[in-house]
């Protein structure tokens, strides 16, 4: 309803309300049973599973909806003689794209993917991209007529016909529109995501997200990410070849973290991370190569639950080689950011900064991890911890954690981890 209304005197005729949601209609349509409603909440109500009449209870020959421009033009006609009570004239809806058109669409780009023509992909692909947003009913219908699968596979079209211009503006700015516009489409599965398991496809997205626009970047980050949610994908045939053998891609992510864009763009960095490593140990080489320790020992003491976990996560998998460990033996922050975390922010966060603070008492320099752990308040968090429980892995290590921690616990004097005021970080 207008917020003018709302207050004032000014009754809205019985005929313009929508019976399901009792306010003035916007797009009123005709139901086969010849009642009308409002466009969205007759949608809803068939979209809910409900296949009869809200207001005859009958069942439904048809689920068309049939505009009414007569009680549309009525309702705009009223909404314009009561202008000077502050109601504002309804405007024209746009007619709602249909699954036949967007399949000729869709048939257009397979078309102009498989040509090569650059230019006709993003003028198509902006066109699915707009209409994905437009509304959440188009969207619904971009999806359900298989834009996923079909943008999905114009991707890959383009990046095998140009897979020697990467550096090549238009091939570079079609690849662009198509991840913007399956961004827009944002439900695409796993099947239509295995159109991009291809070395041309990788190397693509790894140039977006080194050098695309800030958009691009974007975009790019969240395909890798949903390209790997699937574990399953990452280990069939040649695919985890195809990710090892792909230059510049775990670069690219790490220096997303780095420089974030955003908090959404950093989040998916860091799950694409996570999961490459998880399914890699060569990917757990080039992701501590690549110099993520530090990167995620500086971003920790400030960041929310969610990011903190994903950071822990990465942090882990990075310390489980010799180079990650070295690098956060270097760096000021990363005993007491560990052990602040721990029982602060989810039983997972306390699970992987343990697991982290573990990797490092067992390396080189083991003990002087757990004395600068001990003056933090590493011991009572233990004691703590193995009181309250945790699952099997975590209980193991935190009971070496806690023996390696008696043989020094009377050297040290231990303080409230949260006292960060005597620790410098590094310029």
């Amino acid at each position: 309803m207008p917020a003018a209304l709302e207050g004032s005197e000014i009754v809205i005729p019985a005929g313009f309300r929508c019976p399901i949601s009792l306010d003035l209609m916007k797009d009123p349509v005709i139901l086969s049973t010849g009642i009308t409603y409002d466009r969205q909440s007759i949608e809803t109500w068939l979209e809910g599973g409900s296949f009869t009449c809200p207001v005859t209870k009958q069942l439904l020959q048809s689920a068309d909806l049939i505009p009414n421009h007569a009680l549309r033009r009525m309702i705009q006609s009223w909404c314009v003689e009561n202008r000077d009570a502050g109601i504002e004239r309804i405007p024209t809806p746009r007619i709602p794209v249909t699954r036949s058109q967007v399949a000729e669409i869709l048939s257009q780009i397979e078309s102009a993917s498989r040509r090569g023509s650059p230019g006709s992909c993003v003028a198509v692909a902006d066109r699915i991209r707009l209409l994905a947003k437009e509304s959440d009913r188009s969207r619904r219908c971009v999806a359900g007529a298989g834009a996923g699968a079909a943008l999905a596979a114009a991707f890959a079209a383009v990046c095998d016909r140009f897979a020697d211009s990467e550096k090549e503006s238009a091939p570079a700015a079609a690849a662009e529109a198509i991840l913007a516009a399956m961004n827009a489409v944002a439900t695409i599965d796993s099947e239509a995501w295995s159109h991009v398991w291809t070395r041309s496809c990788m190397r693509r997205l790894a140039w977006l997200i080194s050098g695309g626009s800030l958009e691009g970047v974007g975009n790019a980050v969240w395909a890798l990410r949903e390209v790997l949610r699937d574990d399953e994908k990452i280990l069939e045939g040649d695919n985890r070849k195809i990710l090892e053998s792909t230059p510049g891609l775990v670069e690219g992510l790490v220096r997303v973290v780095r420089e974030p864009i955003c908090p959404a763009t950093t989040k998916a960095s860091l799950e694409a991370i996570v999961e490459m490593a998880s399914a890699s140990d060569r990917m757990v080489c080039r992701v501590a190569e690549a110099g993520l320790v530090p990167v995620l020992l500086e971003i920790l003491p400030g960041c929310e639950r969610g990011m903190c976990e994903k950071a822990l996560a990465a942090l882990d998998l990075a310390c489980s080689r010799r180079e990650g460990r070295e690098q956060a033996y270097g760096h000021a922050l990363a005993v007491p950011v560990l052990v602040k975390k721990m029982l602060r922010v989810s039983s997972m966060a306390t699970d992987l900064a343990m697991s982290v603070l573990w990797r490092l008492s067992k390396g080189a320099n083991g003990e002087a991890v757990v004395l600068e752990a001990l003056s933090v308040g590493l011991f009572q968090k233990l004691l703590v911890l193995l009181q309250v429980g945790c699952d099997d892995g975590a209980k193991e290590k935190a009971k070496d954690l806690l023996k390696m921690s008696n043989k020094y616990k009377d050297r040290l004097e231990c303080v409230d981890s949260g006292d960060f005021k005597n620790i410098k970080r590094p310029a």
